[in-house]
């Protein structure tokens, strides 16, 4: 990689409640990345390095953007020698779909290419986009130069060795990607029985090994890593609830696990927090308690003990069924004693999409990195409740009341209701057209039903459209980043949302807003309107740059 322009200026790029350092090249990335590791800046609560940006969390009660501006200023953006992390030997086998489309495009042969991928050291560079998956800079100079596929695939295998975009990189488990595809390993790059999990940490050098032809025998099948990420929730005998239907979906959820984005695992967490917070206070527990999230009823749990729950968010009809099969309607927003023998029923919610069911002393499982949230896109954390799963309930705290029926604080929407969600513009703003600005706020736009805890996919009768065409080098994004592919149709990101992307993100939703994102039906119609404005800040740094390895 070669210095940076003299004419390019770092920029802080608003970007939810976040903000994106915007440098010239790796080599600055990681040397201001080094920086802000050996000198923290109080009130910078996460960092996730890209190929050119670092996404900074901010705590907005401790440090302002103008603040920030001010403790960058001045930062060194000079990349110092350091010494050679471990080097990792990764074997592969070079058999991947793209290698012979990859050789023709590089105008060299197959063998060339593996002798290439082979023939040097690749440094971590960052991670991100999964659990395990690590940017390699450095290798060959020529292999840097392939580009991402025109096309990316639905869905990856798990071991993936894959090079595009100056890195290179294998998929930690089975995922969505446009990289060219080389080969694959054997090697998990991601097990929570290691410590770290990740098998590959910023500074590391990696270097590919030939493993020949792979013999075609079970034992060499590779399986999807991310298999021993989920723990399976308790089922012991003195358990207190017993799952009979879990419907769509459900899930143990908490207030998430922010700061892992070093092992490339976002925060997850409960879609709708306040409604897991509302639950967890009717019982006595602490705000983050685990509840289970139940996605539009079909939900029963059993209680074989006595016990007091509390169900929220999602407005819709609540049943009692006593041992006798005799049914009450009940209310959401209230405490409920539960006997031995009761049953609970979740209706279809009218309003709203997620429900949340909070059981007094909390769900007594192990946390994964810290939580006890599922991470549907990394696949971490206890796994979906399934009929027949049996879950044990901690002590109450001492002294601990339940609280008073309350009513939702918000009304849900319905499907084909207009909701408005504010925006804050940022940070790859300056990306879009003018018509496409005016598009965004100006036209409805529906959520589709291929929307999930990932995001909410949009549809508009027009697209937006680009200013600025390039390729987006990989960056860090945040919760409630209105993400732009190349067809124009936006992706709200929530909170199972990929750690980087690789298309540009026009604006964020506001916090007080995301929520409300959460419990959005399909059908649903978005309007927008910005509360904050695109205003990007120069920030004088000392621009000395040495190439990365």
């Amino acid at each position: 990689m070669t210095s940076p322009p003299d004419t390019f200026q770092p920029r802080l790029l608003p970007a939810g409640e976040a903000v994106l350092v915007e440098l010239a090249d790796l080599p600055q990335t990681l040397a201001l990345l080094a920086s802000l590791q050996a000198e923290p800046i109080v009130g910078v609560q996460e960092i996730v390095p890209g190929a050119r940006t670092l996404l900074l969390t901010l705590d907005e009660q401790q440090l302002s953007r103008e603040a920030l501006a001010d403790a960058l200023a001045g930062r060194s953006l000079t990349l110092r020698p350091t010494e050679d992390g471990a080097r990792v030997e990764i074997p592969v086998h070079y058999d991947g779909e793209d290698l012979a489309e990859v050789a023709a495009l590089l105008k060299i042969t197959p063998d060339e290419v593996v002798r290439r991928h082979t023939g040097s050291d690749w440094f971590v560079a960052f991670t991100g986009f999964a659990p395990g998956f690590a940017y390699l800079s450095g290798g060959d100079e020529l292999l840097r130069t392939l580009p991402r596929r025109s096309a990316p695939r639905t869905r990856i295998p798990p071991g993936a060795v894959a090079a595009a975009g100056g890195f290179s990189g294998v998929y930690p488990k089975a995922s969505p990607g446009g990289w060219q595809l080389l080969g694959q390993t054997l090697t998990p790059m991601w097990d929570l029985q290691r410590d770290p999990p990740a098998l590959l940490q910023p500074g590391q050098r990696v270097r590919f090994v030939d493993a020949g032809p792979r013999v075609a025998t079970a034992a060499n099948d590779v399986s999807d890593a991310s298999a021993v990420d989920a723990a399976p929730p308790a089922r012991v005998d003195a358990s207190a609830v017993e799952i009979r239907h879990p419907g769509l979906q459900a899930l143990l959820q908490d207030l998430g696990r922010p700061g892992q984005a070093g092992q490339g695992v976002s925060a997850s967490g409960a879609m709708d927090r306040g409604s897991l917070k509302h639950a967890n206070r009717l019982v006595g527990n602490d705000d983050a308690q685990a509840c289970i999230e139940v996605v539009l009823g079909g939900f029963e749990l059993i209680s074989h003990a006595d016990i007091t729950v509390a169900v929220t968010g999602a407005d819709g009809p609540l049943t009692l069924i006593d041992p006798n099969g005799r049914a009450h309607a009940v209310d959401r927003g209230t405490p409920l004693a539960l006997s031995a023998g009761d049953c609970l029923r979740i209706g279809a919610p009218i309003a709203g999409v997620r429900s949340y069911v909070a059981l007094r002393g909390g769900v007594d499982i192990a946390p994964v990195l810290g939580s006890r949230s599922y991470d549907s896109l990394a696949d971490v954390g206890p796994a979906p409740l399934k009929a027949g799963d049996r879950l044990t309930l901690r002590p109450a705290r001492t002294g601990a009341a339940v609280g008073h029926p309350q009513a939702s604080p918000a009304r849900w929407p319905q499907p084909g209701d207009e909701v408005i969600l504010d925006l804050r513009l940022g940070p790859r703003t300056d990306w879009f057209t003018a018509e496409a600005l005016t598009t965004l706020t100006s036209q409805p736009w529906t959520v589709t039903p291929q929307s999930n805890r990932v995001g909410l996919r949009l549809h508009g009768e027009a697209p937006l459209s680009r200013s600025i065409t390039a390729e987006l080098p990989s960056e860090g994004t945040s919760l409630g980043a209105l993400q732009v592919p190349a067809n124009g149709q936006p992706v709200l990101f929530l909170a199972d949302h990929p750690l980087t992307g690789g298309y540009p993100v026009v604006a964020c939703v506001a916090p007080w807003h995301l929520d409300l994102a959460g419990q959005l039906p399909g059908g649903t119609r978005l309007r927008f309107q910005v509360v904050s404005g695109f205003e990007p800040r120069v920030v004088d740094m000392n621009q000395e740059s040495r190439p990365c390895p």
